[in-house]
């Protein structure tokens, strides 16, 4: 590990290695890298070949924006770019199929973005690296593709704040760049012209190079009389203005002014089996309504691995949480959560009873995974773990109105929004 530690913090310095020599130090972590070269891409838009050389050429040009355009970036975000364009396309093995398309057998890798920054929300955490490495890291390899999109699509201001809000967008279009420079295409020239387009909007909207972007936009709306009712406002007014459903943030002010009054709090949890999420809640939601899937199971089935009923058991969940919403009491939704599509429904339920909905999202190893669940009463396996884990999708910022990150033993790893 120190042989490994010290090769990862050669790369906030001036080392440049190759794509082989990022094989040897990390295919053990990410076993997909090895599949690389036997993963192939589309003639057209690669005409370079596999995987393993478009991603050895993205590092070569990454390297050579290092020398020129961004003598700048060093140190910290140097790393950061450099595991981020050796992993942009980690998902590719497993999401690579042929399509026909207008006609023509095409190669493609769809949501092969999403697929990766779930995988690697788990494995990045097998290495010494600082957790605001690790969220850049996944930020940028789940959003790669979203620059040229907006631009493309023409988007406005929310959706630009909106990505914002999960990657530092100067980051993106420098690993974009590499991206583009690194491949062999006929329209290279009209893809790099939308990454300038990019670079051009998001430092119009103010939102080129930085940290934290809420910090300035919420200060006009600083104006409530409790942390309370400006916690919910800050929450509500952000996440509208990043889905286009307000245009200036002042609009928020009378759009939430009677939900800031008195509302509830809804906790979603978001985690593997055996990650500490029935733990948390007993440490820290001290009066909050618990609503347990597992809990239910026991109660219509008889055990909690039962999962007949499901219907049935669902529609209980929901009258519950339906129930508690609307008397305005705290509650939390314990489950697993993996898929976002299970996560919105629960968030919507939120959204139409005005509560302030906080997703917990549990980032724990996947080795300390495996050893908590042989340790629990109710054990789940390895075969169910490894199934949970293939079908993660990690939750983005705007699920909801305020996002903890939580890592082993119940430690805060991470929060954004106003608590």
């Amino acid at each position: 590990m120190n042989k490994l530690a010290t090769w990862l913090d050669s790369l906030a310095l001036d080392h440049s290695p190759n794509f082989a020599e990022c094989v040897r130090y990390l295919g053990e972590t990410f076993p997909l890298l090895h599949q690389f070269a036997d993963t192939e891409q589309d003639s057209i838009w690669h005409a370079e070949g596999n995987v393993a050389i478009h991603t050895d050429m993205v590092l070569s040009k990454l390297y050579e924006i290092f020398n020129a355009d961004a003598k700048h970036i060093t140190g910290v975000k140097r790393q950061i770019l450099i595991l981020s364009a050796l992993l942009h396309d980690i998902a590719k093995p497993i999401t690579t199929k042929r399509k026909l398309i207008a006609g023509i057998e095409r190669v493609v890798a769809p949501k092969h973005e999403e697929v990766g920054a779930s995988y690697l929300a788990i494995k990045l955490l097998e290495l010494p690296l600082e957790h605001k490495v690790i969220r850049a890291i996944i930020g940028l390899v789940g959003y790669h593709q979203m620059p040229k999109s907006l631009v493309i699509k023409n988007n406005s201001y929310s959706d630009y704040l909106h990505l914002s809000l999960h990657v530092d967008l100067a980051l993106l279009y420098w690993l974009e760049l590499a991206d583009m420079q690194g491949r062999t295409c006929t329209d290279s020239s009209l893809q790099i012209d939308l990454l300038e387009q990019f670079r051009m909007f998001a430092q119009e909207y103010e939102l080129w190079s930085v940290d934290e972007p809420t910090d300035n936009i919420l200060k006009p709306i600083q104006v409530k009389p409790s942390r309370s009712e400006q916690a919910y406002l800050n929450g509500y007014a952000v996440r509208q203005l990043a889905i286009g459903q307000i245009n200036m943030i002042e609009e928020a002010l009378a759009k939430n002014y009677q939900g800031a009054l008195g509302y509830s709090h809804l906790y979603v949890m978001c985690g593997i089996s055996g990650s500490g999420k029935s733990t948390w809640i007993a440490q820290n939601l001290n009066g909050f309504e618990v609503i347990s899937l597992d809990e239910i199971r026991e109660e219509i089935n008889g055990k909690r691995s039962c999962q007949k009923n499901r219907g049935q058991m669902l529609q209980l969940a929901k009258s519950r949480l339906k129930t508690a919403l609307a008397n305005k009491r705290n509650v939390v939704w314990d489950a697993t959560n993996i898929r976002k599509d299970f996560r919105q429904i629960i968030c919507d339920f939120g959204l139409n009873y005005g509560a302030l909905i906080t997703i917990v999202a549990f980032q724990v190893k996947e080795s300390t995974l495996r050893r908590h669940d042989k340790s629990r009463q109710h054990v789940v396996g390895d075969e169910i773990i490894n199934r949970q884990l293939t079908k993660l999708e990690w939750p983005s910022m705007t699920e909801g109105h305020r996002m903890l990150i939580i890592g082993d033993k119940g430690n805060e790893l991470f929060r954004q929004g106003t608590f």
